[in-house]
């Protein structure tokens, strides 16, 4: 099974907020989940963004890679090291 860390979309209509989560790569976006890491909202200023950092770091350390939108958010955090 090939982990991701990913967002899944939650809110209403046109009002989108989204969770970090753990899910298979095979599982649709709002499909079931693995385990849930935290949570993103865009639409405040200034922009939500918080996650458990252990949880976090666990997971990558057991192999499960961040899609390309949630390793920027993890660097903005610090959670990953900065891009080189």
């Amino acid at each position: 099974m090939a982990a991701r860390i990913r967002l899944t979309r939650v809110g209403a209509t046109k009002q989108p907020a989204y969770r970090v989560v753990v899910a298979d790569s095979r599982s649709p976006r709002d499909g079931r989940t693995i385990e849930i890491l935290g949570h993103y909202n865009p639409r405040t200023e200034p922009v939500d963004f918080a996650v458990d950092v252990e949880k976090t770091k666990a997971w990558i350390a057991k192999g499960a890679l961040p899609t390309e939108t949630v390793e920027r958010l993890l660097r903005n955090a610090g959670v990953l090291p900065a891009a080189k």
